[in-house]
């Protein structure tokens, strides 16, 4: 009896445990993710590569154009490193990884990566993300 009650309480242990490395190495790789990715585009210059791809591509620029008329109050997230934890909980780091290897290699087009993303997250989450990503661009 005893010895049940001890693995009950280490099992109990190990679960708390568990679940504060997932929420806050989640949290914590998220920020970092996000610090760093805005750095390394603020300091190569992407940024504005960017930018002109997006205004050179209707398609793209109808895509981001919603984001400005979008109600930040009723979005699910409104900053990027809630963002990111988003994008990680629901997609994965690996999966993210591979998408983005797929499309500097030309084998994914931007509408596989819309429809990819569309699958994996709600209609608020990817307005969310639009508006975040509008306002890291253009202010």
């Amino acid at each position: 009896m005893r010895f049940m009650k001890f693995l009950l309480i280490i099992l109990i242990f190990l679960g708390v445990i568990g679940y504060g490395v997932y929420h806050y190495g989640t949290k914590i790789a998220s920020d970092k993710i996000a610090e760093t990715v805005s750095t390394e585009l603020e300091n190569s210059g992407q940024k504005d590569e960017i930018k002109n791809v997006i205004e050179s591509d209707p398609q793209l620029k109808t895509y981001m154009e919603e984001a400005k008329t979008a109600d930040s109050s009723q979005l699910p997230f409104t900053t990027k490193e809630e963002a990111t934890k988003l994008l990680i909980q629901k997609v994965g780091i690996s999966e993210l990884n591979n998408i983005r290897v797929k499309v500097q290699n030309g084998s994914m087009t931007k509408e596989q990566v819309i429809q990819e993303m569309e699958g994996k997250l709600t209609e608020e989450e990817i307005m969310a993300l639009k508006v975040i990503v509008y306002k890291e661009l253009y202010q």
